[in-house]
């Protein structure tokens, strides 16, 4: 009975708890939904998650007001190749310090590490310096180049190879591939739930980067949905409802994202935990042959 109670007591908390969090994007949703002239209003009563009326007129308001359309496909571009071109850095990367043996691997290792706790605006300015030396202002490559190799994702990714048997390296071998047939061929499709974990974490951040996309773009051609938001929220009139409708258009798409990942995420997140701790402590005994006699 006690336990029973103690249940039910933490599923009551969760609930809560998805009540809270979930409450805002209700009343951006609904918010979307209602005539602009009743957003406000009721937001603060019980209608601001029952409303009155249902109009998709506000959705209509921001594909006239402005070019919706070039906004996402702006941001689907930057998120989409930073995706690609991180997965093609980081992957061999975190391979390469896992199982390969070569000098100064725990250094650059040690390097990567110290570069997670280092946050990016101390580093916006020197790097917005260096794109606009290079001429890259105001175009896609500032937003997808400097974001490509990513110290977590190369960790992660690393913490994952850490346990990948040796027995599919060693028959890799036999067979006659080297290094780089035994990475393609053997430890990336292994590595489907850690690329798929990278991929939504850097799709995520890249889709809601703003600081930097304000810093390097000063025109509509090349401007994310996040700057593009901010810009709208600056056009008159000021009508809320349009606002919470472009942000729910801006949301949809990841929300989207997360659902079809899920199962891929949390494998990846889970197996990169303890079992990863072990590994990495095992890879300190190269007796034991992980990872220097790879």
């Amino acid at each position: 009975m006690r336990g029973r109670m103690g249940a039910l007591a933490r599923h009551a908390l969760l609930l809560a708890l998805a009540a809270l969090y979930l409450y805002p994007v209700a009343l951006m949703v609904v918010g979307s939904l209602k005539p602009d002239a009743l957003v406000l209003p009721e937001l603060a009563t019980w209608r601001g998650l029952f409303p009155r009326e249902v109009s998709l007129q506000n959705y209509r308001d921001v594909f006239e007001r402005v070019d919706f359309l070039r906004f996402l496909g702006n941001s689907a571009w930057i998120a989409g190749a930073t995706v690609v071109l991180g997965l093609a850095v980081n992957a061999p990367a975190g391979y390469a310090l896992a199982r390969l043996r070569w000098r100064a691997r725990r250094r650059v290792l040690a390097f990567a590490l110290a570069l997670l706790v280092i946050p990016f605006e101390a580093v916006a300015v020197p790097l917005f310096f260096q794109v606009s030396w290079l001429g890259w202002r105001d175009t896609y490559t500032a937003q997808i180049v400097p974001f490509a190799a990513n110290a977590f994702s190369i960790y992660l990714l690393y913490s994952f190879f850490l346990d990948l048997p040796r027995s599919l390296e060693e028959a890799a071998r036999v067979d006659g591939a080297g290094p780089l047939r035994t990475f393609l061929l053997v430890a990336l499709p292994n590595a489907r739930p850690a690329l798929a974990t990278c991929a939504v974490l850097t799709f995520l951040t890249q889709w809601g980067s703003f600081l930097w996309p304000l810093m390097v773009t000063s025109g509509e051609r090349v401007r994310p949905l996040p700057v593009a938001l901010a810009a709208f929220h600056t056009l008159p009139p000021l009508a809320w409802g349009d606002i919470l409708a472009f942000a729910v258009m801006m949301v949809a798409p990841v929300v989207a994202l997360f659902v079809l990942f899920q199962r891929w995420f949390v494998v990846g997140a889970a197996y990169t935990g303890p079992r990863s701790g072990q590994s990495r402590g095992a890879a300190q005994r190269p007796q034991e042959g992980r990872p220097d006699d790879v």
